[in-house]
């Protein structure tokens, strides 16, 4: 669904005009990319899907339509809109305000977790008009019978991949069953991936699928070429690219099992964060390698082509081929894992002079010419070893023991906790947890999890290394 810029402004579109004469007080006249493709569908209360950045003018496209349909003389709550952390949702709820200055007697009301909870059913015992919150909050209220959805017509996810990331698939569905069925849904995402489509296939009706291309997206994967001299100077070459990319994470590719540990065990023992995947692991071994590579703390996974088979890894920074694989085709496989997610894609393959035939079979195979390098310089292995973003955390204790990731979001950002945005995916099984946060907050968060409770008990946490 594509429309020209040009052919709408605010004013061109139907909205009430008390909203109109606030969006022009406010300096807004022109529609960015997402407000013009998405607002008439949502105007025209449609479901809609939304692939958009932060920052690309989201809220604002669910909060005027929201607003447009809002009935203020019916005091009962009309809108709902859920997202991931607390942050958000006082940014999101400080949007609709700003946009709703024009209409008097808009309520809008939060409820997040890491505040008090009295407070917010006592807010609720005096009504509002549209709710902004976080799932675990929300659907503690709803279980309580302190909100009541009967009456709601708009339903909006913001930052979709992140609240599912962050572990909350199970209490969005909880809290769309206690809503009408019939009911505008917006999903507002900046990634579409598989756990996002079928959400939506649950909750929402014939959707409008709307999506905005960053202006600097480049989907291309620059792949390099890099002569060593002998096998033993292979992972010195690998050291030398880790250094100069700086990558968040990297997938080392090797033929043989016996090398993935090699080289896994080499990086570790000169401070990488590093871990080995292949078919000899135990299956709490792989799934914990994966949790943390997935996470984002763990930087590099070195692994061979079958392990790596079916890996759920959106965002990759860079491939690099420790050997030319032995079929061609998997070659392309290995490649092709990064440069996805809108972002340019990095692949380095390293090879010696005796190899040189596989790189002339390959570019026979793939009929073009790659591009040769020279590895950057050996001062860099004189630099400090850089760090992951990210730490993961693992709780002992899950859905037996009635512990949700909303009491984690709750546990992490309460007094004196860690700010919500700081928080990445969490993962809760039926006797386990897993959160990752960044890494300077990991000690912080250790501490409250740890010296806290969830769910009114203490659990024990521990820190997983590469």
């Amino acid at each position: 669904m594509r429309i020209p810029l040009s052919q709408y402004d605010f004013a061109s579109l139907d909205l009430n005009p008390a909203l109109v004469d606030n969006l022009t007080s406010l300096g807004y006249t022109d529609m960015t990319p997402i407000q013009a493709q998405a607002l008439p569908s949502v105007l025209a209360n449609k479901d809609v899907i939304a692939k958009a950045k932060t920052g690309s003018g989201k809220t604002a496209t669910f909060a005027l339509g929201l607003l447009n349909k809002l009935d203020v003389k019916r005091f009962r709550v009309q809108t709902l809109v859920l997202c991931p952390t607390r942050e958000l949702a006082d940014q999101v709820a400080l949007e609709i305000r700003k946009l709703a200055r024009g209409i008097h007697n808009i309520k809008v009301l939060t409820l997040c977790g890491g505040v008090a909870f009295g407070p917010q059913k006592g807010s609720l015992e005096h009504g509002a008009h549209i709710i902004v919150g976080t799932p675990g909050r929300v659907e503690e209220h709803l279980q309580k019978r302190n909100l009541n959805l009967d009456n709601l017509t708009t339903l909006v996810l913001d930052e979709a991949d992140r609240m599912l990331d962050m572990g909350f698939q199970q209490a969005i569905d909880d809290i769309v069953g206690y809503m009408p069925k019939q009911r505008q849904t917006m999903l507002f995402s900046a990634t579409y991936p598989e756990k996002i489509e079928k959400t939506a296939q649950r909750i929402m009706q014939s959707p409008v699928t709307v999506e905005v291309q960053d202006s600097h997206s480049n989907q291309s994967i620059v792949e390099t070429l890099y002569q060593v001299e002998n096998n033993e100077s292979r992972v010195e070459a690998v050291r030398l690219l880790l250094q100069a990319h700086q990558p968040e994470t990297t997938l080392i590719f090797c033929n043989t099992k016996i090398e993935t540990d090699q080289v896994a065990n080499k990086l570790r023992a000169v401070g990488y964060e590093a871990l080995a995947l292949h078919g000899d692991l135990e299956q709490k071994d792989r799934d914990q390698t994966l949790v943390c590579f997935a996470n984002r703390s763990v930087s590099v996974l070195v692994a061979t082509d079958v392990a790596a088979r079916g890996l759920d890894i959106e965002s990759l920074d860079l491939v690099i081929n420790y050997q030319i694989a032995h079929e061609l085709e998997v070659h392309t496989h290995r490649i092709g894992r990064t440069g996805r997610a809108g972002a340019q894609g990095i692949a380095c393959s390293l090879y010696t002079q005796k190899e040189n035939y596989k790189i002339g079979l390959l570019e026979d195979y793939l009929e073009q010419k790659f591009e040769r390098g020279d590895l950057p310089h050996m001062r860099l292995l004189r630099e400090p070893v850089f760090y992951p973003p990210m730490v993961t955390l693992h709780i002992a204790g899950g859905k037996k023991q009635k512990l949700r990731a909303g009491d984690i979001v709750g546990a992490l950002t309460g007094v004196d906790g860690i700010p919500g945005t700081e928080i990445g995916r969490i993962q809760v099984g039926d006797h386990w947890a897993y959160v990752a946060v960044a890494n300077e907050h990991g000690k912080a968060a250790f501490r409250k999890l740890n010296e806290g409770k969830l769910k009114g008990r203490s659990f024990k946490i521990r820190r997983l290394r590469g």
